[in-house]
């Protein structure tokens, strides 16, 4: 997280979803900014993960969420059942 010193105002969230199953795993990650919000800041000592995911997962709102899952489910998938290849026929 990207934070204020002044005060702890969180400003950017820096997020990474992690999929896997049982041989095969994937990512997805990038960065949110977050507006200051009116009244009182939770102190950044008090800020749990759960709360900051919480704050992501309702920026992103409920369809962007189940997106992200979509496509990690679909590259763990690619990476077990793969679609495409690369290679040279005659190397070995």
């Amino acid at each position: 997280m990207e934070r204020e010193t002044s005060d702890g105002y969180v400003f950017v969230v820096h997020y990474t979803v992690d999929a896997q199953d049982d041989t095969y795993n994937t990512n997805a990650y990038g960065s949110l900014g977050f507006e200051r919000p009116e009244g009182d800041l939770i102190p950044f000592a008090d800020l749990t993960e759960e709360l900051v995911v919480g704050w992501v997962k309702d920026k992103f709102g409920e369809e962007k969420v189940t997106e992200i899952e979509d496509a990690l489910q679909a590259q763990l998938d690619e990476q077990r059942s793969p679609t495409k290849a690369a290679g040279l026929p005659w190397a070995g």
